[in-house]
């Protein structure tokens, strides 16, 4: 078999939680990131008041452009699959055994491995009877070196211009989205994992320690306890401390969407000024080289042979 007939039946296979495209999609939207669940009213009016406040969501944009720069540094077919809206994990499944896919390297766009994220996608992937087609499934990459050094790239950028503008120092706070806390008393890695990625950007980036903590972000709407700290007590812990800035990373996301541009350019900044905090925000990596090559790196890892891949 020469290679160019192998590489057609090898891909890569991109998971994500999915976004609608439009406030109206939102309700249709949620019952399927609830599985079925319906939730109250209030829930869903204020989640639909933020997707208007940014307008819509741009995840599936730059996971689409992940997958074309992927897709041309790999030379193979490069799919897309969200687990809450369209592309459909499953309809993107039936779409590579029609291609004649017959072995995929899985990744999900989110590095650190939590069962509520990456188990979720790994479940509408294999379903109950498993996938038509051979599966060696990522687990976590939370460590990924061109990962760190794409965050800690855009956290050197961002912090300077912090720094330059609010004229000293700023410090810096780390986060991830929140998980319910019986998640993490079941034996989840996804908090420990979190905190590690925030220690190697800050190591790569050269952060002092007592420059940088660490919060988690964008806790359920639907009530029992979320792990934390949250942003808002990691920025009102910076008050007695006498800083009147503050810089936030998000390490737990790969590209802009809700939780960044409601949350953190809304939410947290309006809070922040509401307590004589200035707040800025490191850019997200969207269509970051240096992210594509950590995709590029993880799938080539699990590419065994020359002839499944064109370096």
């Amino acid at each position: 078999m020469n290679a160019e007939k192998r590489n057609s039946k090898t891909a890569v296979l991109l998971l994500a939680h999915g976004s609608p495209s439009t406030r109206e999609e939102i309700p249709e939207y949620l019952r399927y990131v609830t599985s079925g669940r319906l939730l109250p009213q209030n829930v869903v009016d204020e989640i639909t008041h933020r997707y208007a406040l940014v307008g819509c969501s741009p995840l599936t944009h730059w996971t689409l452009k992940q997958s074309h720069q992927l897709a041309d540094r790999l030379r193979l077919p490069v799919y897309v699959g969200m687990r809450n809206w369209k592309p459909f994990i499953g309809d993107v499944v039936r779409t590579m055994t029609a291609d004649g896919i017959e072995r995929a390297v899985v990744i999900c766009m989110a590095p650190q491995n939590s069962r509520t994220s990456v188990g979720l996608y790994r479940k509408a992937l294999l379903g109950e009877k498993g996938a038509p087609f051979e599966v060696d499934f990522i687990e976590s990459w939370h460590d990924q070196p061109s990962l760190i050094r794409a965050f800690a790239e855009k956290l050197q950028v961002g912090l300077q211009r912090a720094s330059h503008e609010g004229g000293i120092a700023v410090p810096v706070i780390f986060t991830a989205h929140s998980v319910p806390d019986r998640t993490i008393s079941e034996g989840d890695p996804y908090r420990d994992q979190a905190h590690h990625t925030a220690e190697l950007v800050a190591q790569e980036a050269g952060l002092a320690r007592e420059s940088w903590t660490f919060a988690f972000q964008s806790q359920g709407l639907s009530g029992g306890p979320w792990i934390g700290p949250t942003v808002e007590e990691a920025i009102l812990s910076l008050k007695p401390k006498g800083h009147r800035g503050v810089f936030i990373q998000p390490v737990g996301f790969l590209c802009d969407h809700v939780e960044i541009l409601y949350d953190i350019d809304i939410a947290f900044r309006e809070f922040a000024e509401k307590n004589g905090i200035r707040l800025w925000r490191a850019e997200s990596l969207n269509d970051s080289e240096l992210l594509t090559a950590a995709l590029a790196d993880l799938a080539r890892s699990r590419l065994s042979t020359v002839a499944d891949f064109s370096a």
